[in-house]
């Protein structure tokens, strides 16, 4: 007697799935997917005859991969693309973002321009970021309507803003903000100093307590440039990873920004701690803040997950883009073509991030039992033949505007390269009234 088949939500065959733990590539397999998780991994002829779907989807000529997880962004900063473009870090910072965001940073600001940073990321295969900005409601609103998941930083600096008066005050504001949004599934939190040079050691320890009383991960730029690390001896007489360390914040929760300046002894204390990196190569080489030692990272053993900075000093929040620089540069600083392969820049996009942040649990591969957050992506173009690895062909040919299909736990948000939500003229109206504020105060 035929077993009667297993009614699901969707079945999603590809020609190809990086399932990417384990680091293997299936040939023609389907995903189960019901109540937005998976439920199996198996060959598609099996999964025709075991399951009946609600939905199919066939993909003849394309890769299926984990979403893609952006474990450093500003969202919001999406409104500000290309405003103070070519300048170093420090002068951009303070000539020109921080009074932009004096001037115009609001809850409206944050929500329009989160909005359009999640269609972006949304359309390039992205399906969860890592923010550190102002007005985490309106964030997590904006990634919310978009179907998006998010781990919304709760900010800590020392200055004034129009959001918070003080570090104190940034800090509860975040955490309220997580207290109303604690019943919805795609949203998390991190608590997100911005950076030893502008978060006191006072706020420091009260961070540290926090994460270890709610189990919340540490989110913080740390030696993006040389010029920080040279200040913190004149003032510290120690650099800002060491003072970190003796403030108890490094560790498996500890998520360092860039880290593009590091010692051996930076490198041993980050492997003894099981602290994650966050690697902006595309940031790094527009402030000119250096080269990140990748590859000695990993010889460490070092988790590293890949992130886009904002797209104010990007310009596109694009993993595409940043696995193969990751991979390039990481292959031209060290000297070795072997270093950081196609498979590990796709598991940096993906698994690395979701451990870095607490969710290797839930998502980053595609394993039965995780949310179905699922990236389809097109290699049906001449450039993409011949085909011997998918994965390789995935971060040195296809580009972002290969991605077709996008799925977060199970509901499709992106289809044949459209966004599945509506209000893109209402963007578009929000996008051009920023824009023109922002001109007229330049």
């Amino acid at each position: 007697m035929t077993p009667t088949p297993e009614v699901i939500d969707l079945l999603i065959e590809s020609r190809w799935i990086a399932a990417v733990d384990p680091d293997i590539v299936l040939k023609n397999h389907a995903v189960a997917v019901h109540n937005g998780r998976i439920v199996a991994l198996l060959p598609a002829s099996e999964a025709r005859a075991r399951f009946k779907a609600n939905e199919r989807v066939t993909l003849d000529d394309h890769i299926l991969i984990p979403g893609l997880i952006n474990l450093h962004t500003h969202a919001a900063m999406s409104l500000m693309r290309g405003m103070a473009d070519d300048l170093p870090l420090m002068e951009w910072l303070q000539d020109h973002i921080w009074p932009a965001e004096a001037a115009h940073a609001s809850a409206q600001f944050v929500y329009d321009g989160t909005r359009l940073a999640c269609a972006e990321m949304l359309l390039g295969g992205i399906t969860c970021f890592n923010d550190m900005y102002f007005y985490p409601e309106a964030a997590a609103t904006a990634a919310s309507e978009m179907g998006m998941r998010a781990v919304l930083g709760i900010t800590a600096i020392e200055f004034p803003t129009a959001y918070a008066s003080d570090a104190d005050d940034y800090i509860n504001k975040g955490l309220a903000a997580r207290e109303t949004l604690l019943d919805n599934p795609l949203i998390n939190f991190c608590l997100a100093p911005h950076a030893p040079y502008t978060v006191s050691d006072k706020t420091f320890e009260r961070i540290l307590t926090l994460s270890e009383q709610l189990n919340l991960p540490i989110h913080c730029h740390i030696h993006e440039t040389r010029q920080e690390i040279e200040d913190a001896l004149k003032q510290n007489q120690i650099v800002p990873l060491a003072r970190l360390h003796q403030l108890g914040l490094l560790g498996p929760g500890f998520i360092g920004v860039h880290a593009v300046h590091l010692s051996d002894s930076d490198l041993h204390l980050l492997a003894d701690t099981g602290s994650n990196i966050a690697h902006c190569p595309t940031s790094n080489l527009k402030l000119a803040s250096g080269f990140a030692p990748v590859a000695r990272m990993r010889q460490f053993g070092i988790n590293v997950g890949l992130g886009t900075d904002g797209a104010a000093s990007n310009n596109r929040l694009d993993l595409f883009g940043e696995m193969r620089l990751a991979s390039l540069l990481a292959k031209g600083i060290s000297g070795d073509a072997s270093a950081i392969p196609a498979h590990e820049a796709l598991r940096m996009a993906t698994l690395n991030g979701a451990i870095a942040l607490g969710l290797g649990h839930e998502i980053g591969s595609i394993t039965p039992g995780k949310a179905a957050d699922l990236c389809a992506v097109s290699l049906a173009n001449l450039s993409s033949r011949p085909c011997y690895d998918p994965v390789s062909h995935l971060v040195n040919v296809a580009g972002r505007e290969a991605v077709t299909h996008v799925w977060i736990a199970g509901k499709c948000c992106v289809d044949h390269k459209r966004l599945c939500e509506n209000g893109q003229n209402d963007l578009d109206s929000a996008i051009a009234l920023w824009q023109n504020r922002l001109e007229v105060r330049r």
